[in-house]
């Protein structure tokens, strides 16, 4: 399968003579026509929520366009809670998944009417402290621990994971907050990342659709919710097969039919948390050729770094490239892509065939959709990029302004001497 970007050289050079690269530049038309397939997948569920994983790409303006379509947003923190308020969503549009969670995220979770989700037993008690009762809406997530296999094999290593609950704990969680008030119960697991099969969500599925049965039949309790979370991946190599999503919504039918509609859940909603699937494709990060080298290798040197994306220094993750412009030209110019962090392993590519590389080329990084900008940083006083989403009609918009300077000295406001710098 062969990469395309989703914006021609000419756009590109349009969008640079307003925003200066590097930046990360997301799809608007994609983004849309992904959620209305996600969607139509598990229309089969008439409860069915997607509740997107802000973390991959924290941004408002992205958010709402993920609202307007019909998902609902998974919160981690107290600052993206802070998002899903100012971009107009509160109530159970949110889903506050989070461990180790300061009070005062529980506070503004529960203000804003989210679905808390707690991640460990000790929590309830805590909870209860932070907000003064237990919330008659509320999800415990399960670990099944040992080694997680399906009937593609092994999977991950849940036992090795801080996240989630014993079967045994969860069970003792839903009486225990049965007790103090709670009427609405969901379950959430998260096992495993970026699967390229079809097969993963209908494993998970009969895993959590078998404990919700036996939860049932052990404490009397009915789950309202089975929340299957995320862990649905996308194609970063031109030879990965991609998910076909509208497979994947009929293989969690046919679970679903087999074991919740004969024990009489059939009214069970189903929701899933998907970050990369959703956004991954439908960003890149644009950034120019300045430098050449020739040493022992050869290196084209870009003005962005492992600051604007983390990805390939921390992971070795590939993210595909493509020089626009040069895209039926011949890839017979073997480089290293690297960045300007004072570490070796600031490089975007490594050993990678690409067309020639002229100082000037614009070269677009696939896939940083999720989990691109978010995990930025600042190391070596890099600052972090602008965001532009190119909109439907071909337009495009600023939707997040480059760092400046101002920005980063910022939080030396308490020192006077240092007053001349947020000049």
């Amino acid at each position: 399968m062969k990469k395309l970007p989703f914006v021609t050289k000419e756009k590109a050079q349009e969008i640079i003579r307003t925003v200066p690269t590097p930046f990360h530049l997301y799809d608007e038309e994609g983004i849309r026509k992904n959620v209305r397939d996600v969607l139509s997948a598990f229309s089969w569920n008439k409860g069915f929520k997607e509740y997107f994983a802000v973390k991959a790409t924290p941004n408002p303006f992205i958010m709402k366009i993920l609202s307007e379509e019909g998902c609902g947003m998974d919160c981690s923190s107290y600052t993206e809670l802070m998002l899903a308020e100012a971009a107009g969503i509160t109530g159970k549009e949110i889903m506050f998944s989070a461990n180790e969670t300061p009070a005062e995220e529980y506070e503004l979770a529960n203000r804003l009417g989210a679905i808390i989700n707690l991640d460990d037993i000790t929590h309830i008690e805590y909870l209860e402290n932070a907000i003064g009762s237990i919330p008659e809406t509320i999800s415990c997530r399960y670990n099944p621990g040992g080694v997680y296999e399906t009937s593609n094999g092994i999977m991950d290593n849940p036992g090795d994971a801080k996240y989630g609950m014993t079967k045994e704990q969860i069970k003792e969680a839903y009486k225990i907050l049965r007790d103090k008030g709670a009427k609405h119960f969901g379950i959430h697991a998260f096992l495993v990342s970026n699967t390229t099969g079809n097969d993963y969500y209908a494993d998970l599925a009969r895993t959590l659709f078998e404990l919700v049965i036996e939860i049932k039949n052990d404490t009397g309790i009915k789950l309202d919710f089975i929340n299957l979370s995320g862990g649905v991946g996308i194609p970063y190599k031109p030879d990965d097969e991609p998910c076909d999503i509208k497979k994947i919504g009929e293989n969690v039918r046919a679970v679903f039919e087999e074991v919740l509609v004969p024990a009489g859940l059939a009214d069970i909603n189903i929701y899933t948390e998907m970050g990369r699937f959703m956004m991954g494709p439908y960003g890149a990060l644009l950034t120019t050729a300045i430098h050449e080298k020739h040493t022992y290798k050869d290196y084209v040197g870009v003005d962005a770094c492992a600051a604007n994306l983390m990805r390939p220094a921390m992971y070795g993750s590939y993210h595909h490239i493509t020089v626009l412009g040069k895209e039926d030209a011949p890839c017979d110019t073997k480089v290293d892509v690297v960045g300007s962090l004072c570490e070796n392993n600031d490089k975007f590519a490594i050993d990678r065939y690409l067309p020639k590389i002229e100082k000037g080329d614009i070269i677009y990084i696939h896939d940083t959709g999720a989990h691109g900008f978010s995990m930025g940083y600042n190391y070596n006083g890099r600052l972090r990029s602008a965001e532009v989403l190119l909109k439907e009609d071909k337009s495009f918009e600023l939707i997040r302004r480059a760092e400046t300077p101002k920005d980063y000295f910022s939080t030396f406001d308490i020192f006077p001497e240092y007053s001349k710098l947020l000049k």
